[in-house]
């Protein structure tokens, strides 16, 4: 008996290893297949993706009907630590690709996932998260600028780009965001498929997609820059873009899961 499990126990960890060891390219297979499962009855896939656009208008909109256009650029950034969670009804599509079963709406929806409440736990972690990034902003806006107020998007940018205490706060603005997008990424990425496949904690899962980020750094790198630009890609359309880009990522990031995990 013990003699037949050594050679399973000797195989597992090299199969770990080569999953491990996923070249940066794999990052395009998973956007291939995300595509291909978005195509797979496209329907309620889009109409996903027209909930988030039409969301995130009404945010946007509301920030400037109560004059809290001075966060707008740190909420477009909390945007992508809570896209994982809200992409949760695109990696239940996927799932049921996978497994043969009928995709709709509606079990997009009212998702069931396996750890229960776990994953809104889950949830909430990431818009305190938020919260505290959009604090940090304020704080660095207020270091450099004092309590003199916002001027308004139309005079930021020139605000931001022609004086010396702009590009410091550019600076350490991105450096302080870089890492609120890292650690969110790090910790998200894999949690939230996670927990609608496997019945584990919140704490369990994003302590699990963080070992699996690290471990397989040059892939995730990759994937991080590609999900950064589709969704800089459609800020530019007014986030128009979201319609397809949202679920194109949501499909794809489960694929992600599967290919690691």
């Amino acid at each position: 008996m013990g003699a037949i499990d050594r050679p399973e126990a000797a195989v597992r960890p090299l199969a770990e290893q080569r999953r491990r060891n996923l070249p940066a390219s794999a990052a395009f297979d998973w956007l291939k297949a995300g595509w291909r499962d978005l195509l797979h009855q496209p329907g309620p896939s889009l109409a996903y993706g027209l909930a988030v656009f039409l969301v995130s208008l009404v945010i946007v909109w509301g920030l400037f009907v109560l004059g809290l256009d001075y966060i707008l650029f740190p909420a477009l950034s909390g945007f992508m630590v809570v896209g994982p969670l809200l992409a949760i009804g695109l990696y239940q599509k996927s799932l049921d690709i996978e497994a043969g079963n009928p995709v709709s709406l509606s079990r997009m929806i009212f998702v069931k996932a396996e750890s229960g409440a776990q994953v809104w736990f889950t949830g909430a972690i990431l818009c305190l998260l938020i919260m505290v990034w959009m604090r940090a902003a304020v704080i660095i806006y207020a270091l450099f600028f004092g309590l003199r107020a916002f001027p308004g998007l139309d005079h930021i940018v020139s605000m931001l780009f022609t004086t010396p205490i702009g590009w410091g706060m550019l600076l350490v603005g991105t450096v302080v965001g870089g890492l609120f997008a890292a650690f969110s990424f790090a910790i998200s990425t894999f949690a939230v498929p996670m927990l609608l496949n496997e019945k584990t904690d919140a704490f369990t899962a994003m302590g699990t997609s963080i070992s699996l980020v690290w471990n397989n750094l040059p892939v995730m790198i990759a994937w991080g820059v590609i999900v950064l630009a589709l969704f800089v890609a459609s800020v530019l359309t007014g986030l128009l873009g979201l319609v397809v880009v949202f679920p194109l990522l949501g499909h794809a990031t489960w694929h992600s899961y599967r290919a690691i995990r």
